[in-house]
């Protein structure tokens, strides 16, 4: 590609690039100049204007960034229209983003003009979120350029996990003077967000064995529970009930704050997830991650659980009584 400036007389075809006023009105940068707009900048004293010329093997912005999004995209993903230079791929529902990390890379690496930006992996996602742009930075690029982003973004660089389990149990315990069923709103709202619908609510006393029986009992595809009192131990009561109850604890705690005083288990083929405290909270917890990945089919691990610390300081709380900047007061200032 050639850019600068060029004798009105060689502009035809060109692209613009930079908008210029006319007496109709103004010519917008990226305008592919036809005789019109010529005649235009001629009746306005124009005799030299800055445009891009491509070359023989040149392919222009826009068929360049839908090229490459088409290359990227995977199930689940749906293109926007190219407008100058620019694709998005964009989320059909809600669901999780699912990446090939060293291949996205990849295309980054191969020309300075060819750019892609994406969500972070594992990212939740609604109807039409934006999950990547594609951008062309100049007016044109090399052909041979985005036939190695292409190649580079092999099959399916990203995709998006659609939700597989359906409904939802939350098992709430209580005890006098509690919380009560604190939470069940902010619980119910990120189901819903996931397209998950919230079967049955269960309050039980704070003590082990109810719990157990009402973890039996459950028959949605998930398991939800929110104690009363935080869990702070492998062996408190929650844990404790679903070993009771037939089931498995495949880890307690985790390294994402706020979101400590998760734990994850299962009961059957079924998941049981323990709600940390503050997922009473509709704001982002570690739960959150946990929650999103299981509805969409993603298994989860204690070390994928322990892989979620870096980047998992997720924001002060001003209201802890002990906040963790020591050097601020509880009210964040």
């Amino acid at each position: 590609m050639r850019f600068g400036p060029v004798p009105l007389s060689d502009a035809l075809g060109a692209t613009l690039a930079h908008s210029v006023a006319v007496s109709s009105g103004r010519l917008r940068k990226g305008r592919v100049l036809a005789q019109e707009d010529i005649a235009a900048l001629e009746q306005a004293g124009i005799h030299e204007i800055i445009v891009a010329c491509l070359d023989p093997g040149d392919i222009d912005e826009n068929a360049g960034a839908e090229r490459l999004a088409k290359a990227l995209r995977g199930p689940g993903l749906r293109i926007s229209d190219p407008f100058t230079g620019r694709v998005n791929l964009l989320a059909e529902g809600p669901g999780v983003v699912m990446m090939d990390r060293a291949a996205l890379e990849a295309v980054n690496a191969v020309h300075p003009m060819i750019t892609l930006a994406t969500v972070p992996p594992f990212q939740q996602m609604t109807e039409n979120g934006m999950v990547a742009t594609i951008k062309i930075i100049s007016y044109a690029v090399p052909q041979e350029a985005v036939d190695a982003a292409c190649a580079a973004a092999g099959k399916a660089a990203l995709r998006l996990a659609k939700r597989k389990l359906r409904d939802a149990t939350l098992i709430i315990t209580d005890v006098p003077g509690g919380a009560g069923d604190k939470g069940r709103v902010a619980v119910e709202g990120r189901l819903d967000a996931l397209g998950v619908t919230l079967n049955d609510v269960v309050m039980v006393p704070h003590r082990s064995a109810p719990l157990a029986k009402a973890l039996a009992a459950a028959q949605t595809d998930l398991t939800l529970v929110l104690t009363a009192s935080a869990t702070s131990d492998i062996d408190d009561i929650a844990p404790s009930a679903l070993r009771q109850a037939g089931g498995e604890v495949e880890r307690f705690g985790m390294p994402v704050d706020p979101g400590n005083l998760l734990f994850l288990g299962h009961l059957g083929q079924r998941p049981v997830i323990g709600l940390p405290g503050c997922a009473r909270s509709p704001a982002l917890n570690g739960a959150d991650w946990v929650l999103s990945r299981l509805v969409c089919g993603i298994p989860v691990t204690s070390a994928d659980i322990a892989a979620m610390g870096v980047g998992g300081l997720l924001k002060e709380i001003p209201t802890r009584p002990q906040p963790r900047n020591p050097g601020k007061s509880a009210s964040g200032s």
